[in-house]
């Protein structure tokens, strides 16, 4: 009976998780293409760190306008 009510919440988070890593790494390619960022792009692209490798790039790395 436990794993009936397991299996749809894992699943949920999986696709909550997904989709906020999405978004993030979405945001922070953009700005990375157009700063010219190839460094912070590929490693954007190649790591899956739930979407905190992309924040830190947004608040820390990002040029200031």
């Amino acid at each position: 009976m436990f794993e009936a009510l397991l299996i749809p919440t894992l699943l949920t988070a999986i696709i909550l998780l997904a989709v906020w890593e999405m978004i993030w790494k979405g945001i922070a390619m953009w700005k990375c293409g157009r700063n010219n960022h190839l460094g912070w792009y590929v490693a954007i692209l190649i790591l899956n760190t739930a979407g905190i490798l992309p924040i830190v790039y947004l608040l820390f790395f990002q040029k200031k306008r």
